[in-house]
């Protein structure tokens, strides 16, 4: 089992306010001002970001990384943030992979033995959705298969949200990628102990850096 905790969607929503004003004299020239406001929340797309982490060898060592792009193809405005939020449809290109690697061999390898052993591997799609009962997930369209991911959310600031979940990539059929992508790397994978191991989770509560 291949597991991937994402922080997903650092999402800023904007609030935006609609006033009208009149003026009226009456005999006695008092002046009565009309204000009507209206608030709506929206999403700035330029604000998303997606990372992901993953954790190599028996010393559990992390490897982060995120994708620079994500196409938001359908977002409304809500009267709430989560009302905005609700719905909207974006696309990832996994050609926009980064992981900060020095070397720069690591992103195509990815690509390569990961990304490319699965089905339509070009985007990453999802829809992002929020129930009644006020709980996120995103339904994640990858390898030609679609599945959902239940969401913890964060209010980070007045108008900004954080979204983490975990993926487990066996509901998108994708461990043959994953053995793919294991094999490519196994003596990177293998740490002082001489062991070969790609870590199935990334637990928040035990280690931050899942963040």
């Amino acid at each position: 089992m291949k597991t991937i905790k994402l922080a997903l969607l650092g999402l800023v929503l904007m609030a935006s306010y609609n006033c009208k004003e009149t003026k009226k004299k009456g005999k006695e020239n008092i002046e009565e001002v009309e204000v009507v406001s209206s608030e709506k929340f929206s999403l700035v797309q330029d604000s998303i970001k997606v990372s992901f982490v993953a954790y190599k060898t028996s010393e559990k060592l992390p490897v982060g990384g995120q994708f620079t792009k994500i196409n938001i193809i359908n977002s409304d405005s809500g009267t709430t943030a989560m009302d905005a939020l609700n719905g909207t449809t974006f696309s990832i290109p996994v050609s926009s992979l980064f992981t900060n690697d020095a070397t720069e061999t690591r992103d195509p390898k990815i690509i390569e033995f990961f990304f490319e052993a699965m089905e339509n591997t070009a985007l990453i799609s999802g829809v992002f959705k929020v129930s009644d009962d006020k709980k996120c997930s995103i339904e994640i369209t990858l390898n030609g298969k679609t599945a959902n991911i239940p969401l913890e959310s964060e209010m980070t600031s007045d108008n900004t949200y954080t979204f983490n979940g975990v993926m487990n990539l066996e509901n998108w059929d994708a461990l043959a990628a994953v053995a793919s992508l294991n094999k490519a790397c196994e003596a990177l994978h293998t740490g002082k102990d001489g062991v070969s191991k790609t870590w199935n989770d990334c637990k928040k509560t035990n280690d931050q850096r899942c963040r």
